[in-house]
């Protein structure tokens, strides 16, 4: 400023000598910005993480970095999350701006939930979609955490190596709510197809031997 270019010019008038005051004050910046330089990248983060407003305290989020849990804290420095396992990750904010981030809150915390299944090949295909559907319906309409208005499909996918396979499509209000509903879903099924008879494969491998004809010589 004017007043700091003033007061170097009365030091040097009184002839006292200024290039080691010019010296010290340059180094002393300098080190004071590279000591900075990491408090201000997560601080400029920071604000341009909340004015995106993509992520809020109380979302669900998977980092590409592999974390995920809900967002407890967001502040200048980091942002805190909490996994499911109760433990809490900290990312400082300029890393997290790098990240390419999922948020199972938006657009809208419901979400779909897929469960696979394969079924033997002497199955009647029509039986198995009627039973695994009156089965995904009762859990839909009953589970805690399940989207009750929502109606269960399936669709068969594959010829698997042992086994016709196909997709159930449910859907929980939030992610965390798949596990209750995948956890009653498997235990009812498993139940309907023992009583209904319709089985659930092992992986077979079947091997031919060539056994030919030996020959004395």
């Amino acid at each position: 400023s004017i007043y700091s270019i003033g007061f170097l010019f009365v030091l040097d008038y009184l002839e006292i000598h200024i290039a080691p005051l010019l010296t010290a004050l340059g180094v002393g910046g300098l080190a004071i910005g590279l000591g900075l330089q990491e408090t201000l990248s997560n601080f400029f983060a920071g604000l341009q993480i909340l004015a995106a407003n993509q992520i809020r305290v109380g979302d669900y989020i998977r980092l590409s970095s592999g974390d995920e849990g809900f967002v407890e804290d967001m502040n200048w420095r980091a942002t805190v999350v909490r996994t499911l396992s109760g433990n809490h990750v900290i990312i400082p904010n300029k890393n997290l701006a790098s990240l390419i981030i999922t948020n199972y809150q938006e657009p809208s915390p419901d979400m779909s939930i897929v469960l696979n299944i394969g079924v033997d090949y002497s199955s009647d295909l029509e039986k198995v979609e009627r039973v695994t559907l009156e089965v995904a319906k009762e859990i839909q309409n009953s589970v805690p955490g399940a989207v009750v208005d929502f109606q269960p499909f399936i669709r068969y996918t594959e010829f698997g190596s042992s086994s016709i396979n196909f997709s159930v499509i449910m859907r929980g209000k939030s992610y965390v709510d798949q596990y209750l509903i995948k956890h009653e879903f498997i235990k009812k099924l498993k139940e309907r197809y023992d009583k209904e008879g319709i089985i659930i494969p092992f992986p077979v491998r079947t091997v031919y031997l060539n056994q030919g004809n030996n020959k004395d010589g």
